[in-house]
């Protein structure tokens, strides 16, 4: 049975015919508008239906065939080809993909933009990018959401045009599957070295290594302008963490002698932050601030990827060096 898509394409778009007719066989599979064992019109047919070249739509039969997508046999013609030979994944990826594309469609139209005028914005952006290679992706699986927004912005800044870099909590990774496997499919992800085995087996298969942390330029200013006799409180989160903010508080604030420290969840919590003319909290403990007294000051202890390590670390990857060497070498060394 021959398929009976409509083929005519859009000569008005700035968008190559033969990328929209790859296109339009593509996304008539990924949404069962062309189902396994179905006949396509030979070359010469669809060039008529589409009005292209036979050799353009040549060469998208080609690109389809590479995917798996569609299989010739001699003397019978073109067919789709059976999915059960493809992984659902890619199928779901591609749905997906036209959501996304819809969504950015509406988008545009919503805000007035004409369908020639979408098309040449996304036709202008992949030109870019096709020029400038793709760049590598990378996701910085931290704890909190807006702290590791803030160090994937950073890496970002150190690595430069050529690698994105998308922030994604740990705990997501372990609950989401969505966003599992997005971090999957990054080139690499790069959290704390103390949560690296953590996100490396939630994440099989993945290249997942781990930078070092200081503690910011804005915090370190911050500690050192306190007045000395300032009542500093600090709050921490993790038990295991308390001694080394402590530690980083009295390093760059050694002119203030009172400084106490307690856990978010501890009973002397109130008592701390009645007593305290200045609060000091861990990344995560914002709510805090709404129960202090007004007037009193406060300001997060964050903690910032450290510039050397993500050049020696995530640098190699943007070189185009495997960089799963230097990840084991660095398992091996932290061990």
């Amino acid at each position: 049975m021959v398929t009976q898509m409509d083929y005519r394409l859009d000569r008005d778009l700035p968008i190559p015919l033969g990328t929209q007719l790859r296109g339009l066989i593509e996304f008539g599979i990924a949404t069962a508008g062309l189902l396994p064992g179905e006949r396509l019109p030979s070359v010469r047919e669809m060039a008529d239906l589409a009005g292209v070249a036979p050799m353009t739509v040549a060469q998208v039969y080609r690109d389809l065939k590479s995917k798996g997508l569609i299989q010739s046999f001699a003397g019978s013609g073109t067919f789709i080809a059976d999915t059960g030979t493809r992984t659902s994944s890619y199928d779901q990826q591609v749905v997906d993909l036209h959501r996304r594309i819809d969504a950015l469609i509406d988008e545009g139209l919503a805000m007035g933009l004409r369908s020639s005028d979408l098309a040449g914005m996304i036709s202008a952006r992949f030109n870019e990018r096709q020029a400038r290679g793709r760049r590598k992706h990378i996701v910085m699986a931290g704890n909190f959401q807006a702290a590791t927004a803030a160090y994937a912005r950073t890496i970002a800044e150190v690595l430069g045009a050529g690698v994105t870099v998308e922030a994604v909590t740990i705990d997501a990774i372990a609950r989401q599957p969505v966003v599992q496997q997005k971090a999957a499919a990054a080139d690499i992800v790069v959290t704390f070295l103390h949560r690296q085995r953590e996100v490396a087996a939630l994440l099989p298969g993945s290249t997942v290594t781990a930078i070092s942390f200081l503690p910011s330029e804005e915090t370190r200013r911050s500690l050192a302008s306190l007045d000395p006799l300032t009542r500093v409180g600090v709050v921490s989160i993790f038990p295991e963490f308390t001694p080394l903010m402590k530690a980083g508080v009295q390093r760059f604030a050694p002119h203030v002698p009172s400084i106490a420290i307690t856990l978010r969840d501890a009973p002397d919590l109130d008592q701390l932050l009645s007593n305290s003319d200045v609060l000091v909290y861990a990344t995560g403990a914002e709510e805090l601030v709404t129960r202090l007294r007004p007037g009193i000051p406060a300001f997060e202890y964050r903690h910032s990827p450290h510039p050397g390590d993500i050049k020696r670390v995530l640098g190699p990857l943007i070189e185009g060096t495997d960089i799963t060497a230097q990840t084991k070498k660095r398992e091996h060394e932290d061990q």
